[in-house]
């Protein structure tokens, strides 16, 4: 999270920050704002739920959440191929038989952002 936080930071973005501590303090320094759900692994499906799109980078089970709650939903999904976990694993791939959502594919996270802004339906 942190790792997205400050590329989102140095892009000129502002930051929020949905952590699953119930202690605003626990953010990185990155966020502009933070929502301190307190929650869990649950927040996870709060993130997925507020975003236009996804932008998948690395990730273990926490990062499956997302784009589990996601894909459910027909949220865009773009994973940064080469950047191993469920990116690669699931880059150019749909999660289960009913192809809800294909999970596209970028080589950087530059051309993922313009991927996924290119994507959300106003």
């Amino acid at each position: 999270m942190e790792a997205a936080s400050r590329g989102a930071k140095e892009g000129g973005g502002f930051v929020i920050g949905i952590i699953p501590q119930g202690d605003k303090r626990m953010s990185n320094i990155y966020c502009d704002a933070v929502i301190a759900t307190g929650i869990g692994f649950a927040r996870d499906f709060v993130t997925a739920q507020s975003a236009d799109a996804v932008i998948v980078v690395g990730g273990g089970v926490g990062t499956l959440i997302e784009i589990c709650a996601a894909y459910q939903n027909n949220t865009p999904i773009v994973a940064v191929k080469g950047t191993g976990g469920v990116a690669d694993r699931f880059a150019d791939d749909y999660l289960d038989d009913r192809q809800v959502e294909r999970i596209l594919h970028e080589d950087s996270t530059q051309a993922a952002v313009k991927r996924a802004i290119s994507l959300i339906k106003e």
